[in-house]
């Protein structure tokens, strides 16, 4: 599949969004403000965990080097698709103030899923439309 330069835009921009903020959650190079109230409470227990945080970020480079090399830009989708969820439930209930940025977000996935949607379609086909493979004959029978 050629891709447009809108598409490939939107992949690298996507791309490059989760490599600088998932390298951050390991490096710490951007100053980040510490969140107040409820954001703070749900941050906190995440972090509480020990784990959440590394596998998070982690889930993000990966994606953002897929994104990034061009190489399976619909298994880097799947993959953000609930970071992305998380990312605009967390702005819209606990910190607006980030809002834009996951809108942003949430719109280049959506346009890079419209771009990818052959690769999706399966995902979205109840079993009843595929036809169950032949019965391979066991050696053994």
């Amino acid at each position: 599949m050629t891709e447009s330069r809108p598409t490939i835009a939107a992949r690298l921009a996507l791309g490059l969004v989760f490599a600088v903020f998932g390298l951050n959650g390991f490096l710490h190079f951007l100053p980040m403000p510490p969140p107040q109230g409820a954001a703070a409470d749900f941050m906190g227990a995440l972090a509480a965990t020990g784990y959440m945080f590394p596998v998070i970020k982690g889930v993000e480079v990966v994606a953002a080097v897929l994104l990034l090399s061009g190489r399976l830009p619909a298994l880097a989708l799947l993959l953000l698709a609930p970071i992305v969820v998380n990312i605009i439930a967390f702005h819209a209930f606990l910190a607006p103030a980030g809002l834009a940025l996951g809108l942003v977000v949430l719109a280049l996935g959506v346009f890079l899923a419209r771009q990818y949607w052959p690769a999706f379609r399966g995902v979205f086909q109840s079993p009843e439309r595929h036809t169950p493979a032949p019965a391979v004959a066991s050696a053994e029978a």
